[in-house]
């Protein structure tokens, strides 16, 4: 239930910095048009680790009940102190979730045997199957393919799959190899989704798609290169000045959402703003 393109969601905000639901609202509708395969919610795209936990319980209690079955859902839950994480899965409600997807330990800097016991930990914890996350350029670490075989083989049925950010294709296709279809590898970088599914990719988490789902949803299950390649300078630019900052000026530019993010990140700059403009057009 969690193959072919899934969409890291972002969270709107109101110019007061409150969560704006009328704009999410607004937003999940774009995505239940049948494009999206399911939805990951509260990931780093969402800025949960700018709310609370109350904000949390809110925001994903919300997109439950809109979504109403109509879509698989993914719940981001990750952080830095095992301890904490464990704990977590044990009072969060995860009714209506098909996974969660937990990101390696950020700013610790664990070896590969600790992000062994982490990950063991959280899946022994967990009530529904795991997807690891690994994206070294915001976490300081890399988990190698050995490494995610490892855990899986501990706990194969609660190991669900991978969310590959690291941008190394070979180490995603050497893990791909690996995996022998056991586990899914999952691109999380929109540029490379096509590579990644023709060397046997279970599909991408996608920011992009936030904004342009069918598109995407041809690149993931068409294996559209040429379209990948019309999105080639967009994607550049979401990422330019940090996400979710350039997915977020694209979908107030849409007119879908307003242009509101938490410190520390603020909005597009007007220069990437009108480059924006400039590729919408």
């Amino acid at each position: 239930m969690i193959k072919g393109l899934g969409t890291a969601l972002i969270t709107p905000f109101k110019a007061d910095k409150s969560v704006d639901y009328e704009a999410l609202a607004r937003l999940l509708d774009t995505q239940l048009t049948g494009a999206v395969d399911y939805i990951v919610v509260l990931g780093t795209t969402g800025e949960a680790a700018t709310m609370t936990d109350k904000e949390r319980e809110e925001v994903r209690t919300f997109i439950r009940k809109y979504v109403n079955g109509r879509l698989p859902l993914v719940l981001g839950v990750g952080g830095n102190c095992t301890a904490a994480v464990c704990e977590a899965l044990k009072t969060i409600d995860l009714t209506g979730f098909e996974a969660i997807l937990s990101v390696c330990p950020y700013y610790n800097k664990p070896n590969q045997e600790g992000l062994y016991q982490h990950f063991s930990a959280v899946a022994e914890a967990s009530p529904v199957p795991v997807i690891l996350y690994n994206v070294p350029g915001r976490t300081g670490v890399n988990l190698l393919p050995e490494t995610v075989m490892r855990i899986w083989e501990a706990q194969p049925e609660k190991i669900a799959g991978i969310k590959e950010a690291s941008g190394n294709v070979e180490q995603i296709k050497r893990l791909i190899g690996l995996a022998e279809g056991k586990l899914l590898v999952i691109s999380g970088d929109d540029g490379i989704a096509c590579e990644i599914m023709e060397a046997g990719g279970a599909g991408l988490i996608s920011v992009a798609s936030n904004a342009f789902a069918d598109d995407f949803h041809d690149i993931v299950h068409k294996k559209d290169q040429a379209k990948q390649a019309q999105y080639e300078e967009m994607v550049r630019l979401l990422f330019k000045e940090g996400n979710p900052v350039g997915i977020k000026a694209v979908l107030a530019q849409k007119g879908i959402i307003e242009n509101y993010l938490r410190l520390p990140l603020v909005p597009a700059s007007k220069e990437l703003q009108e480059e924006i403009k400039k590729e919408l057009a």
